[in-house]
């Protein structure tokens, strides 16, 4: 196909997208493509005003009074109740704070403290995110449990009445490939099994869920597609059914159910808050709050049914303007098992992604051979994915 059809598609397809305008939430640098959404969100342009004042007039002049006035306190079950909808949860059931590492941590062990006595394995995704395997390699240890490696698509005949606890990532990080939450977590609810979802891949760019599909617990970052900043604060999903019974292992005096008695003892607080530990960070907390305006009016099945029109385009276009054999697509061609990303693997990976970046292609790149581009519908276009595979094209040509 010659290079003008493809951009002439791709401006027909920018001007008919109702989701093009949510661009103008964000501000971006001006000629950059930037498809590295599923490492750093963009910066969403009512940002900045809300930190400038929580900076300069919460704490510069309110001060300690702003915990109570600015309602500095309530912020973590408050963001979590305005990013619940997004990954489809009830409200009072997700706390926002902490990294993601450690609420894996705080969400592992509660789930081999929920666990049937006797269980002796956890269930972890052998190709998971690093970090995800560490953490889980010492909550094992710490209640006892063996780390048992398995391949997503094969987890559901893996869990057995061994299984104790079962983490997985809803979108595997390197490749984007889309694992099945429905059918996994039914397969371990009728194990007897306690689901661990590791959500940094997916929310925000599809739909997830949890209350539908009966998650027992979920964590995930807000960086990435939810726009939150670097080093955002991560959040916690507790089911409701779990809370009374959800044993943290992390009891800070912010989970406790009347934090300022200053008590020896610690009795937790009712729901969710009970994974909450210690002082929030209120300047990243604040911040993402602002960030998460930008899903007013959103849903979130239109987002999905742009990012996989997105990811289709570009890999056509990508066969279109790459030479054949230079490249080959790790992301699952079926709409059922992508996420919102396009993983290509080729040789010298890192310097074509360094010739990319250098003109104006933001993507990231994943050792040994992987370029990885990440799709945000709310601000990443069709003109963008054609410009992006056309570039490809020119370095390889």
């Amino acid at each position: 196909m010659r290079t003008p059809d493809l951009q002439a598609r791709a401006t027909a397809l920018d001007t008919a997208d109702e989701l093009a305008k949510l661009r103008d939430r964000f501000t971006l640098p001006e000629g950059v493509v930037y498809l590295d959404g599923n490492s750093l969100g963009a910066l969403p342009a009512a940002v900045a005003q809300t930190t400038a004042d929580v900076v300069q007039r919460q704490w510069g002049e309110l001060l300690i009074r702003s915990w109570d006035e600015s309602n500095w306190w309530t912020a973590p079950e408050r963001i979590g109740d305005k990013l619940a909808p997004l990954i489809g949860a009830a409200p009072g059931q997700v706390v926002v704070g902490d990294s993601t590492s450690v609420n894996l941590f705080k969400a592992l062990v509660g789930a081999a403290r929920l666990a049937e006595p006797g269980r002796t394995q956890m269930l972890v995704d052998a190709a998971t995110f690093p970090t995800d395997g560490y953490i889980a390699a010492s909550a094992a240890r710490m209640t006892g449990l063996e780390v048992v490696p398995v391949d997503p698509s094969a987890a559901a005949q893996a869990i057995g009445e061994d299984t104790a606890v079962v983490l997985l990532n809803h979108v595997d990080y390197r490749s984007g490939r889309l694992h099945d939450l429905p059918a996994l977590t039914a397969a371990a609810r009728a194990a007897g099994a306690v689901t661990v979802w590791d959500l940094c891949h997916s929310a925000g760019a599809l739909p997830v869920g949890l209350d539908a599909h009966a998650v027992d617990l979920a964590v995930g970052c807000t960086y990435k597609y939810l726009n939150g900043g670097p080093g955002a604060p991560a959040y916690l999903y507790i089911a409701d059914r779990h809370q009374a019974a959800f044993d943290s292992p992390l009891p800070g005096w912010n989970g406790h159910a009347d934090p300022f008695a200053m008590t020896p003892d610690f009795t937790p607080a009712d729901g969710a808050r009970r994974g909450r530990v210690g002082t929030p960070d209120i300047l990243s907390m604040l911040a993402l709050e602002a960030a998460l305006d930008v899903w007013d009016g959103v849903s979130v099945e239109a987002v999905r049914a742009k990012s996989l029109a997105l990811t289709d385009f570009f890999l056509e276009c990508v066969a279109a303007y790459v030479p054949q054999g230079r490249v080959e697509s790790v992301t699952p061609a079926e709409h059922a098992h992508r996420g919102s990303q396009v993983s290509l693997r080729t040789e010298n990976a890192r310097e074509v992604m360094g010739e990319l970046i250098a003109r104006g292609v933001i993507g990231d790149f994943r050792a040994p051979d992987v370029l990885r581009f990440g799709f945000t519908p709310l601000y990443v276009g069709f003109a963008d994915a054609e410009r992006a595979a056309r570039t490809l094209g020119h370095i390889f040509g």
